[in-house]
Formats: structure tokens, C-alpha cells, sequence
């Protein structure tokens, strides 16, 4: 979870450290003294926190951000007083100056202007529950007033991995979504930081299942609680997200209608042959080791596509330049499920000679997205509204 120590800088040695923070529910991500404050920024699953304390560890108030939110950056000023930059899934990224005297919080000049309005929309976060009984957090955007009568065009997206937190993050394409009457959900899946390096551990090599799991639940979840059903389901992710879909749609090919994956790794045996992907074996695992062999081979996306199968309709996007994952892990996977699906849904591959693996210009991010909407809304149905 994360402590705060207090060092004495004559003799600094943890064994004569002072804990200053004791452990909480958040996972601390830094901590910001000031004249008479201590403010210790904290992670709690995806969303951000921030307590005040004073030198000596009592806790005076919290900073009073939204909730399910990120506060990207916090930085002393003068006196006690701090800065510190949110965003939200709704509002785009803003400084806010907080004053620990009055307890009240200011925007500054310095934020960004919102691309679309979402004043209609609502952001819920409720919990999944994991094949092992693990609570998974979900964050849901929708209109106020959804209905929850198992209709609604839903797009559930992850990553899990590399111990990188899933925050709240304004989108401008979620409002796109909302205004054909979607549903948008994120979920933070183990594999990430967001309850600390356990969380982590948790979904990395020879754990790797338990990402695929979380994610299954969260799709689960959404199904019971009434917000879609299986034909009005789609999921998305890229990279080590791309990884994930494939995963998904070999392990559940019934529990989604539709899938866009982005520069994913499909064949999990032949991946570390590539240059780059060397690096990827801290986090998954080498085919040299006969144990994490198994487990790489036991979620292996392209050694799971079984012939005769009804797959969902699947987009897949690579980059003919990537240098961090092979292109032909896109080309193999898509050829597999070509020639073994029985659904009669389409599976397509987008490359693009004018990007790599995730950065690419304006207008091809532009393009990539119009073709990864276009395609799911499409596929679950959806009469586009102007």
C-alpha cells in the first residue's frame, strides 16, 4: 500500500526510520512537504486522492477532488499552499490551487477548454467479480437515465500489464460513442499498479490468466447488471490490450459481438524471437523456462483459434513500421481466424504504412478511430444518429 517514512539524515538508515504515514488503502504514488503539510498523493484502483497531514503524521483533510478522478501532478508553492492538475472522464485536464487554510480549492487560468460537452453524462464505478473472488474495479460512462434493460451498445476496454494504472481520462471519442446511445466502461484489471505491485505480480507471467479473467468478469458484469447483452457487446485494446482481445475472443468467443484490436501479440511462443519483444520477458515470461513455457502456452491467442468455431467479428489494426511488436503477429492471427470462424462475421486487418506501433499523426489517428467506431457500430447493430 505504501508508507511514509521519516529518515534522520544524520544516521540514513531505514532501521532508523519513523513512519510517519502509516499504511492505507491507497497505494501512495508521491508525497509533496510543504512549510507545515505533507501531502501524500494516492492511488485507490484507477482514481486519484490526496490527504493532507502536518509534520508529524496526523492527517488534516483531504484535497477535495472529484470523484473517480486523476491528479496527474501536485507541486508546492509558497506557505503551505499546492497546485495540482485533474482530469476526469467528463472534464478535460485543469490546475486547481488548494488552500489548506480554508480548506478550498480554485481552477487556475491554466487549464484546457473541453471539446465536446458531457453535462449529460454520468460516470458510475462499480466492481466485478473475478473467476478467483478478486473485486475488479469498472468505471462506467453513460447517459443520466440509461436504461438498464440489456440493449444498450456497450464497448468495454482494458490493459492490464506492465504495471501501468488505468486513471480517468477525458476522451473526446467516449462523447461520439455516448451519442449513438452507448455505454463506455474501463476496467482496471490486475496486471497494472493501480492497489500497488501486488496488483501487479498478480497479472504478470505465469499469472497472466488472471488479467483475461478480470477482464471476462468485468464483460460478465455488465451483461447481469442490465446494461447490454452479448450481441450488443464490444471490446477494445491495443498492445499489451491487443494481447488481451485475443485472449478474450479465443477464450470467450461467445461472450462478445464485436473486437477491435490494435497492435496486438497473438503468438506468445515465437514473440521474444523479435528484437524488441525481448524486453517483454520480465513481464510474460520466456518459452526457456519450461514453467513459464506452459503458461505462455496456455493463453497463447493464435495456438487457441479452434476451427469450426463461431468467432465475433473481429478488426484488427497494425502498423506496417512497428518496431516494438511484430506486424506479423496481426497477419498470422487474422489468417487463423479467417480460415476457422463459422459465424460468417467479418474478420478484417487495417495496416497502416504511415504508422508504427502506437504514436501516428493527426490525421491517422483521426482515420484509425473513424475505422474502429465505423466497424463496431456497425457490427452491434447500430442506425448511426447526425
Amino acid at each position: 500500500s505504501g508508507t511514509v517514512l521519516r529518515v534522520p539524515l544524520d544516521h540514513p538508515s531505514v532501521t532508523n526510520a519513523q513512519t510517519v504515514v502509516p499504511a492505507a488503502e491507497d497505494f501512495v504514488e508521491g508525497i509533496v512537504p510543504t512549510a507545515h503539510r505533507l501531502y501524500v498523493l494516492g492511488h485507490w484502483g484507477g482514481p486519484s486522492d490526496v490527504r493532507v497531514f502536518d509534520l508529524q503524521g496526523h492527517e488534516q483533510s483531504r484535497i477535495p477532488v472529484p470523484p473517480v478522478s486523476a491528479v496527474n501532478a501536485l507541486v508546492s508553492l509558497d506557505g503551505d499552499d499546492v497546485i495540482y492538475q485533474s482530469e476526469s472522464y467528463l472534464t478535460p485536464a485543469a490546475w486547481f490551487r488548494f488552500d489548506p487554510a480554508s480548506g478550498k480549492t480554485e481552477r487556475t487560468n491554466l487549464f484546457m477548454r473541453p471539446a465536446a460537452d458531457f453535462s449529460d453524462a454520468e460516470v458510475v464505478r462499480e466492481f466485478a467479480t473475478s473467476k478467483d473472488g478478486t473485486k475488479i474495479p469498472v468505471n462506467i460512462i453513460r447517459r443520466k437515465g440509461t436504461k438498464l434493460d440489456g440493449k444498450n451498445p456497450t464497448l468495454l476496454t482494458g490493459y492490464g500489464g506492465y504495471a501501468i494504472s488505468i486513471s480517468p481520462t477525458y476522451d473526446v471519442n467516449v462523447r461520439v460513442w455516448l451519442d449513438q446511445g452507448g455505454v463506455f466502461a474501463e476496467a482496471n484489471l490486475r496486471g497494472g499498479a493501480e492497489f500497488g505491485d501486488d496488483w501487479h505480480r498478480a497479472g504478470m507471467l505465469t499469472n497472466k490468466q488472471n488479467v483475461f479473467d478480470d477482464f471476462a468478469a468485468c464483460a460478465e458484469h455488465l451483461i447481469k447488471a442490465g446494461y447490454t447483452n452479448s450481441s450488443r457487446l464490444a471490446i477494445l485494446g491495443g498492445s499489451n490490450g491487443g494481447l488481451l482481445m485475443g485472449a478474450e475472443l479465443t477464450q470467450h468467443p461467445k461472450l462478445f459481438r464485436a473486437v477491435a484490436s490494435s497492435v496486438g501479440i497473438y503468438d506468445m511462443l515465437r514473440d521474444e524471437l523479435s528484437p524488441n519483444a525481448v524486453f517483454n520477458v520480465t513481464e510474460f515470461g520466456s518459452v526457456k523456462d519450461s514453467i513459464q513455457f506452459r503458461a505462455l502456452y496456455a493463453y497463447s491467442p493464435y495456438h487457441h483459434v479452434v476451427d469450426r468455431t463461431a468467432y465475433p467479428a473481429v478488426l484488427f489494426l497494425t502498423g506496417a513500421n512497428d518496431p516494438r511488436v511484430n506486424p506479423m503477429h496481426s497477419r498470422k492471427m487474422t489468417a487463423r481466424l479467417q480460415a476457422a470462424t463459422s459465424s460468417g462475421l467479418p474478420v478484417l486487418l487495417r495496416t497502416s504504412s504511415n504508422s508504427g506501433h502506437i504514436n501516428a499523426s493527426l490525421n491517422e489517428r483521426i482515420e484509425r478511430t473513424a475505422d474502429i467506431y465505423a466497424f463496431l457500430l456497425h457490427e452491434l447493430g447500430v442506425s448511426l444518429k447526425p
